[in-house]
């Protein structure tokens, strides 16, 4: 996933936003996620292959773009609450009446509000 700039990239595994692949002192692969309050730091000649593997596999693959249009898609966001979260399986609301899909609870504990579905394509 290389940026305009040249620097690789990588997905956060929490918020998937794209971040900047930074090297350590001992030129050790890492990525920094500020919103998520997160650093993952790759060890290990094996770990570190694995994961240069998986940067080139997005770069070829446009990886970026695949991860954008997933969140487009399936993250939701709570209108009563503003908590992001993924559509998932276990939060579908169904109407008692006829079983069609209103949308999806939020994912917070004491909100339950529900996000419906109607324009998510």
């Amino acid at each position: 996933m290389p940026a305009i700039d040249g620097k690789r990239k990588f997905p956060c595994p929490v918020c998937t936003g794209i971040r900047e692949v930074r090297l350590s002192k001992k030129n050790k692969p890492y990525i920094t996620c500020d919103p998520c309050g997160i650093q993952l730091f790759v060890r290990g000649p094996a770990g570190i292959a694995e994961f240069n593997r998986l940067i080139e596999q997005g770069e070829r693959e446009g990886l970026a773009a695949r991860l954008q249009e997933m969140e487009r898609r399936y993250r939701l966001t709570c209108p009563k609450c503003g908590n992001k979260f993924w559509a998932e399986q276990r939060l579908i609301e169904t109407s008692s009446f006829d079983g069609s899909l209103k949308g999806f609870r939020c994912s917070q504990k004491d909100c339950r509000a529900i996000v419906p579905w109607e324009g998510k394509q």
